[in-house]
């Protein structure tokens, strides 16, 4: 069970999550979560996932191939940042966390109680919308918030429409 949401009481605001994953479409969710959060006075949090990697190793290599992830990591969100600032006018919350996608995204929400709405993006791939998506969906009920999931061939045009 999720902890009560705080976005509606005074001194919080509503706020929206994307996940990014390095998939095309996760930019399709990234903009959709930032208009629905400027449209509605709200924030955007973005969330990225370093995957559970095989860090066992001696203690040199295990520290090196972990400041590089993390790197990455943060370079990647700050392109996705500076993208929202630049196209939306927000200033995103930037969130980076180790581990296993579901486990971090629902520690996350439980975390921040302002969160209250996750957006995805589906994949057109024949593998499926997307492995986010696929393990999100796999939940069912179990999920802490509602999860808005785009199909990846909205244009952005068609999006700010939505929003």
């Amino acid at each position: 069970m999720v902890s009560k949401r705080l976005s509606r009481l005074e001194g919080h605001r509503r706020k929206f999550m994307a996940v990014i994953d390095g998939t095309p479409e996760c930019e399709k969710a990234v903009h959709y979560a930032g208009r629905r959060a400027k449209n509605t006075n709200g924030g955007l949090v973005l969330l990225y996932v370093i995957p559970e990697g095989d860090f066992q190793q001696w203690l040199g290599v295990e520290q090196i191939m972990r400041a590089e992830a993390m790197e990455e990591a943060e370079a990647v969100m700050a392109k996705a940042a500076h993208r929202v600032r630049e196209t939306i006018g927000i200033d995103p919350e930037i969130v980076i966390r180790e581990g296993s996608a579901p486990e971090q995204i629902n520690g996350l929400v439980e975390e921040d109680r302002d969160i209250a709405i996750l957006v995805l993006a589906a994949g057109s791939a024949k593998e499926g919308p997307g492995p986010l998506v696929s393990a999100l969906a796999g939940r069912g009920a179990a999920f802490p918030i509602p999860v808005t999931v785009l199909p990846d061939t909205l244009s952005d045009e068609e999006i700010d429409a939505l929003a």
